[in-house]
């Protein structure tokens, strides 16, 4: 296979604050448990789009557990508070799914446990409203037999390597891949590094990397050793222990290239 060049030394790498959303209010938890209050999402949102975030992504990280759809009023408040692209993800089954969240105010969508169970939608959102549209999230452990991917929020593990899966996906037409090493979420010890390097290598689609963030090195490090495109983070911002100002700025004198 062509490597697309899309993984030039000079694009801008991106720093995306993410909210997880359950009953209306941001949540944050570690090892996808453990789930703590951390503020109305509409606020979070628009305080992260005038601080410089470049992207937001905004998951309901129970709707695929429960069943259930996004909640689509409030992706429509923060896409109205928010001047910076927009994912939005959790309980997407189909394409009336996709419509929907960007008739809202989404500018991409985000599948996981869909995309798995029926991998033919990322084909198909991807011919109908352009790769660009979607992201394919992907939650994995690093079991005893290796990296195995993970569905319904982090409960049920499925017979999918990640590395495998990551290539099917990025072939099938997602424009990003949006990869959580659940072992490292939450425990703000860094992001697993050498398997998003071993995914920049080998995935010709920009990698977002997810799970780890505790302090600007982490991010650093995820973009100099992890090779990642863009490092997404939610307790380190939501709680005030990093601002993202301070972030781009000490990224930029460790000579990364971020937009400031």
């Amino acid at each position: 296979m062509v490597k697309i060049q899309s993984k030039s030394k000079g694009l801008a790498k991106r720093i995306v604050p993410c909210l997880d959303v359950k009953n209306g209010e941001t949540v944050k938890g570690t090892n996808f448990v453990n789930l703590r209050s951390a503020g109305d999402p509409v606020e979070l949102g628009k305080a992260y789009s005038d601080a410089g975030a470049d992207e937001l992504v905004f998951l309901d990280i129970t709707a695929s557990f429960e069943e259930r759809k996004t909640f689509t009023d409030m992706v429509t408040r923060v896409a109205a508070e928010i001047n910076i692209p927009f994912t939005v993800g959790g309980g997407i089954n189909e394409l009336k799914d996709v419509d929907r969240l960007l008739n809202a105010g989404a500018d991409k969508v985000s599948i996981n446990s869909a995309a798995i169970r029926h991998p033919d939608l990322i084909d198909e959102i991807a011919n109908h409203y352009g790769s660009q549209v979607c992201v394919c999230a992907i939650d994995a452990r690093l079991d005893s037999d290796g990296w195995h991917c993970y569905v319904k929020g982090g409960r049920e593990r499925v017979e999918l390597g990640l590395f495998d899966w990551a290539k099917e996906v990025a072939d099938r037409g997602a424009g990003e891949i949006l990869f959580t090493s659940m072992d490292h979420d939450g425990v703000k010890q860094g992001f697993a590094n050498e398997a998003l390097a071993r995914l920049a290598e080998e995935v010709s689609i920009p990698i977002i990397a997810s799970g780890g963030a505790g302090k600007m090195e982490h991010f650093r490090d995820a973009f100099t050793q992890g090779k990642a495109d863009a490092a997404l983070a939610a307790s380190v911002f939501h709680f005030g222990e990093i601002a993202i100002p301070d972030l781009k700025k000490y990224l930029r004198e460790e000579g990364i290239n971020v937009r400031i």
